[in-house]
């Protein structure tokens, strides 16, 4: 009984029924090369927050991109600041407007913009390119098939709002708290993908993306079964008959162990978005 008490209150102090402070902001930064209608790629990092790709961690991945011809926009959308301070209820719409203001770049190929996200900036990615079709392209690390709870201690919020709406996800219940408070997440989200009612709620409409689609999943991800959702993708990507190329790569390793495999990513943009 003092458990479950223990854990509602762990519950009731995250909760939080107003949308949090800046939720609607991004911080974003424009890179490009000496040429004229670069191809634009678009960067979202993942639960760890900040612009990652406005980083040192990625600057020479970042500058072999701009190297090749295309241009580079970096998007942080929650823990630094201006923006959201967690990941919580981040307004889509907010990393769109990004876009939107980089492809007003005289150097920038408006009609060709191409977005690349790992782990929760997959989700993002994903959801991204089937709400709004002037994405062209899309590569998702170690992505998931579903929109999930906001990264807050209660996890009963979206972490993505649409036109002020919140994005169907697929909630925790209390079957996967004990898992998640042992830091077992890939076990707490496997017992959430059980609720197939939530989780068909809460699917992303990959269906609707306008482009070619790259999912790069890892076999032993510690954070969430991405080899598994990626496939529930690509079956959904048949099923629907998707007449774009789509393609799943499977690598052998952890949920990082993706970053060492960018040349995949290279390939395929040479393929399905040259310069």
């Amino acid at each position: 009984m003092k458990r479950i008490s223990a854990l509602i209150l762990l519950v009731l102090a995250g909760c939080s029924s107003s949308v949090p402070e800046n939720s609607n902001h991004v911080n974003s930064i424009l890179f490009t090369g000496d040429g004229e209608r670069q191809p634009l790629l678009v960067g979202l990092g993942g639960s760890e927050g900040g612009n990652a790709w406005a980083g040192d961690r990625w600057k020479p991945t970042r500058d072999s991109l701009v190297n090749r011809g295309y241009a580079f926009l970096a998007v942080g959308y929650f823990g630094m600041k201006g923006t959201a301070g967690q990941l919580d209820r981040v307004a889509i719409e907010a990393v769109h407007d990004a876009i939107l203001e980089a492809q007003k770049d005289p150097k920038v190929d408006a009609g060709r913009v191409a977005i690349i996200g790992g782990s929760k900036g997959a989700e993002l990615a994903l959801l991204l390119a089937s709400y709004y079709p002037d994405i062209k392209c899309v590569v998702a690390l170690v992505p998931g098939n579903c929109a999930f709870p906001a990264l807050t201690l209660a996890a009963t919020t979206s972490s993505w709002t649409l036109q002020g709406e919140e994005v169907p996800f697929v909630p925790m219940p209390w079957a996967a708290v004990p898992s998640a408070l042992k830091h077992d997440l890939r076990q707490a989200f496997t017992i959430m993908l059980q609720d197939t009612a939530a989780v068909e709620k809460a699917l992303i409409p990959v269906e609707k993306i306008n482009g070619p689609v790259l999912l790069l999943s890892a076999t032993r991800d510690e954070m969430w079964p991405s080899t598994e959702m990626s496939n529930a993708m690509m079956q959904r990507l048949t099923l629907k008959h998707f007449s774009y190329p789509y393609v799943h790569k499977v690598i052998e390793g952890g949920h990082t162990d993706v970053l060492d495999h960018f040349d995949l990513v290279i390939d395929f943009l040479q393929v399905h978005f040259p310069v």
